[in-house]
């Protein structure tokens, strides 16, 4: 670190859990960012402002006028721009010593393999399920930590699913791929705006913690908030040992 960076993250210098060592790692680090959208958008400007030293964001949508009430990565001026190269370039304006990588498309089970391989931690900004598996699926191969958050109306959830803890759950033993869920988008159901803001640093804290090797990640936890009442609800989520994905015969 130069002097430069010494200033810039004095802040987190300060604190004994993470101190310089702490720094050097989130300096060293690779994070991949699926989806620059209202969860995706404080994620990646954590993720940035703290120092992450590389970043790699994906997302095969535009800025459109409709994502400024909560989606803060993106202004007025980038309508219509992709959003990916938008939060790019809102990290450069923030910490222009961190590489940021951005990818404007869709990513199907091939292209994640690349991209999750390439990385130390993968954050789930997604908006659907099937998304959501298949990155599952590639961090369990890969043995990738996976921060997973998820927000509609003014319900929010996260979780840490890490394949490299034999004991950890992954995100398809929480929710199976074969059972019942809805994909419902923002815009039919709407969203309170400072619930992906709320959802969205909490997975860049995860991210943090994680690569900095620091604190208890929420491994095997649920946390759902319901923001209408500002209440927490926990959940214990076991390894499923017949799970298709990370169980004792994936695949079967």
């Amino acid at each position: 670190m130069n002097d430069d960076d010494l200033l810039r993250y004095s802040r987190h210098l300060l604190l004994d859990d993470i101190g310089i060592e702490g720094q050097r790692k989130i300096l060293a680090a690779r994070a991949l960012v699926i989806g620059a959208g209202g969860l995706g958008s404080p994620v990646a400007l954590y993720l940035g402002s703290a120092g992450i030293g590389r970043i790699t964001i994906v997302d095969g949508d535009r800025v459109d006028l409709t994502n400024l009430q909560r989606q803060i990565a993106h202004d007025l001026s980038r309508v219509g721009a992709p959003k990916a190269m938008s939060a790019a370039l809102s990290i450069g304006e923030i910490n222009p010593r961190v590489e940021v990588t951005a990818f404007n498309e869709r990513v199907g089970a091939e292209r994640l393999d690349e991209l999750v391989a390439d990385a130390d931690v993968v954050v789930d900004c997604s908006d659907n399920f099937a998304t959501r598996h298949a990155i599952n699926a590639a961090c369990v191969r890969h043995k990738k930590p996976l921060v997973a958050g998820a927000a509609i109306g003014f319900d929010g959830q996260i979780s840490v699913y890490d394949a490299r803890d034999a004991d950890s759950p992954c995100y398809a033993c929480a929710f199976p791929a074969d059972a019942t869920f809805e994909d419902v988008a923002c815009a039919t159901m709407g969203i309170f705006a400072p619930l992906v803001g709320i959802i969205g640093s909490m997975q860049a804290a995860e991210a943090l913690k994680l690569v900095a090797g620091i604190g208890m990640p929420l491994t095997g936890r649920l946390q759902m908030l319901d923001a209408r009442v500002m209440e927490w609800t926990q959940l214990r989520v076991a390894r499923d040992p017949q799970c298709p994905v990370c169980g004792e015969r994936p695949g079967a």
